[in-house]
């Protein structure tokens, strides 16, 4: 005579809580094999069986309608690829997501330890220049692009002037170098603003006080028309900017 198990045992033996079981009695998935005389479901050897295949399919993440579907068909196997398919996408979409998040927090972990006085508005601030990192790159790019051209001529023109004494492709690379940086220098700040970390204002300097003024690869020296405070601000994609590149 073969075994049969209670909603309570065989919840105990996947488990899982009474609920769960009853849940899936519900939907279809897990339907008791016989009832007492009493009423109380009686589950068998095989119900125990397909209850730990459920219970492995869910912890693969697979959704109940996916998992019943999967128990009603009368070639499972034509399905289950399919659905693994589906659900590893799922996943790595999630993984990708936890990663930028991850990435996120420790950017404004970073941003935060170099802040000397905590506010609200330094969160504001971190935020917004983490949102403009991609476009920024992309802006030093372009000029590292444009100016390998000249560089390779300038290296050329050094070499030739000093091997061989021709001098007149250093001085076509000087006359080109001049006006190049200028309209680059030009061009860049009309796309770049500056971020004040005193009064939280963005402000556009002026041509000259941003060439001349003393800078990092993300700061620049520079005084705030709003708060008039001096001191290294952070560069940031002018709206501007950001239109012209979308």
């Amino acid at each position: 005579m073969s075994k049969h198990y209670t909603t309570g045992e065989i919840a105990k033996l996947c488990g899982v809580t009474v609920r769960t079981v009853q849940y899936y009695d519900t939907r279809g998935i897990l339907v008791p094999s016989e009832l007492s005389d009493g009423g109380r479901r009686l589950y068998s050897e095989d119900d125990v069986k397909r209850m730990r295949i459920v219970c492995f399919l869910r912890e693969l993440g697979l959704p109940i309608d996916s998992i019943g579907q999967l128990m009603s068909e009368e070639d499972p196997g034509s399905v289950i690829s399919l659905m693994l398919d589906q659900q590893e996408a799922a996943l790595r979409g999630e993984v990708d997501q936890r990663a930028e998040q991850l990435r996120k927090i420790a950017e404004l972990r970073a941003g935060l330890k170099s802040i000397g006085e905590f506010s609200m508005e330094s969160i504001g601030d971190i935020a917004y220049t983490m949102s403009n990192k991609k476009e920024l790159r992309r802006i030093h790019i372009t000029m590292l692009l444009t100016g390998i051209p000249l560089s390779i001529l300038q290296i050329v023109g050094i070499i030739l002037w000093i091997a061989s004494g021709i001098w007149w492709v250093f001085l076509v690379w000087a006359i080109a170098a001049i006006p190049y940086g200028v309209w680059i220098s030009r061009w860049y700040f009309r796309k770049v603003d500056y971020l004040c970390p005193q009064c939280h204002t963005i402000f556009k300097p002026t041509f000259k006080e941003a060439f001349f003024a003393k800078h990092t690869l993300a700061t620049r020296k520079l005084t705030c028309p709003h708060c008039s405070h001096n001191g290294f601000c952070v560069e940031v994609i002018a709206e501007a900017g950001v239109a012209e590149n979308a």
